[in-house]
């Protein structure tokens, strides 16, 4: 049966020899309460535990929380953005992306999601499995955390290759009790450890220059992946959910969270010295019970990260390139995750390290978000047509250079000034794009449809 998408019907021979989770969705399953639930569950990231941490000796906890919070409502707009396309027209991230950079261009931004994605699911893995381990080490004596990470990381995958009907019971499970536990997390760290924190922030001038400036950028590029494929997420939601609806259900469901997990970071490193939660919360709680439902959260709330955020994105880039099935894609970017070698990356030495990494891919993916922000609401007034997307020998033919080049533009402005990597590069990203869309000659196919044909 044909895909009925924002009244376009899918010819069948375009559709034939496509994986069905690249076709436009038939059925959208998420509302209003199912779509704030996934991305609350979603953004329960270590990953923020570990920027808070890297802030230390540079902001007071007032900066550290605005700055947080410019951050989130930043990646609450651009994600209502680039989901508009996937909402309207039903289509995944890597479809969306041929119209702008081509069919065998899509590679180029798609390795640049995945690559990070797939970090993450494996220091996010590691993280979990350490929680996990450590409670089976109260419980039973019991401590292997390298067999312990294996076996977390294929039940990842296994929940994962459920798809999104398997998110949505997951995420929505999570969201119960994910905000309770955190704001529990935050008063034991600061009742226990009060004066130690009180000490380290007297001495803590602050400022409101580059620094604070750059923390916006640390937090908002953890989700700068995200932001790219948000139309994975947006394509299943109701088409009676319009973007406006979309950037608060994002606010809502982004910003607690994230404030959370941040000062978390921020404070317990502060008084501890150890920006590993594991190791904090399984020494500190004072209580058996206590112990072992944190250490518990710790490891779920990697489970709904993961599931969502890192292995979907590489999953797709996976099927779009290599034509292989879902299940494959999902197990592949597990063992993947494994080779990125995660317990190098959740040292203590690591928090900057990792806040530079999320800097430092924020350069290139600022630029593609920008290219797709343009093309789809400036040049083509969000206005495509389904069949020219799934056509391989259509308009789309190939690689768009004046993406490909605008992006690499981009990507030199923010390495320039990488403390602000994604703010500064949109704006030369956009007029590179649109100049060399109108001038190159072999984007000439790819001005089908837009306002410089």
């Amino acid at each position: 049966m044909s895909n009925i998408v924002d009244n376009q019907v899918l010819d069948p021979k375009f559709a034939e020899g496509v994986d069905v989770d690249l076709q436009p969705v038939k059925e959208r399953i998420m509302d209003t309460v199912s779509y704030a639930a996934a991305f609350m569950g979603g953004c329960v990231s270590i990953g923020t535990f570990s920027m808070g941490a890297a802030l230390i000796g540079t902001l007071t906890v007032t900066q550290a929380v605005l700055a947080m919070t410019i951050g989130c409502l930043v990646i609450a707009v651009a994600l209502a953005l680039v989901g508009v396309c996937g909402h309207k027209y039903g289509v995944p991230f890597v479809v969306q992306l041929r119209s702008t950079f081509g069919f065998s261009g899509v590679k180029i931004p798609g390795f640049l999601r995945g690559v990070p994605a797939i970090v993450w699911f494996g220091f996010q893995s590691w993280v979990g499995a350490g929680a996990i381990n450590s409670c089976f080490n109260i419980l039973f004596g019991y401590n292997n955390l390298p067999v312990v990470f294996g076996c977390f990381t294929v039940l990842q995958v296994l929940l994962a290759i459920k798809g999104f009907h398997g998110i949505k019971w997951l995420e929505n499970f999570s969201c119960i009790f994910i905000i309770g536990i955190l704001v529990y997390m935050l008063y034991v760290v600061r009742t226990k450890f009060a004066v130690e924190i009180g000490s380290m922030f007297d001495n803590i001038q602050g400022t409101w220059g580059m620094p604070f400036w750059a923390a916006t950028t640390a937090f908002l590029g953890i989700y700068s992946t995200m932001i790219l494929n948000a139309s994975d997420y947006s394509r299943n939601v109701k088409h009676e959910i319009k973007a406006p609806k979309k950037a608060c259900i994002y606010t809502v469901a982004i910003l607690p969270v994230t404030l959370f997990m941040g000062l978390i970071g921020l404070l317990v490193t502060a008084a501890t010295g150890n920006s590993d939660p594991v190791v904090v919360f399984s020494t500190t709680m004072g209580s058996k019970t206590l112990t072992i439902i944190t250490l518990l959260f710790i490891a779920f709330a990697q489970v709904t990260t993961n599931v969502l955020n890192n292995i979907v994105p590489p999953s797709y880039v996976l099927m779009e390139q290599f034509k292989m099935k879902w299940s494959w894609a999902t197990i592949l970017v597990g063992i993947l995750s494994v080779c990125v070698m995660p317990w190098k990356l959740v040292t203590e030495e690591s928090a900057k390290g990792l806040d530079l990494f999320v800097k430092f891919y924020s350069a290139f993916l600022g630029p593609i978000f920008a290219v797709m922000v343009v093309d789809f609401f400036v040049l083509r007034q969000m206005k495509l047509d389904v069949n020219t997307l799934y056509d391989r020998e259509g308009q789309f033919k190939g690689i768009n250079w004046a993406a490909v080049i605008a992006i690499l533009v981009g990507s030199v402005c923010s390495l320039y000034i990488m403390d602000l990597s994604w703010y500064v590069s949109l704006i030369p990203t956009a007029l590179v794009y649109v100049i060399l869309m109108k001038a190159l000659p072999g984007s000439k196919g790819f001005r089908k449809g837009t306002i410089l044909e």
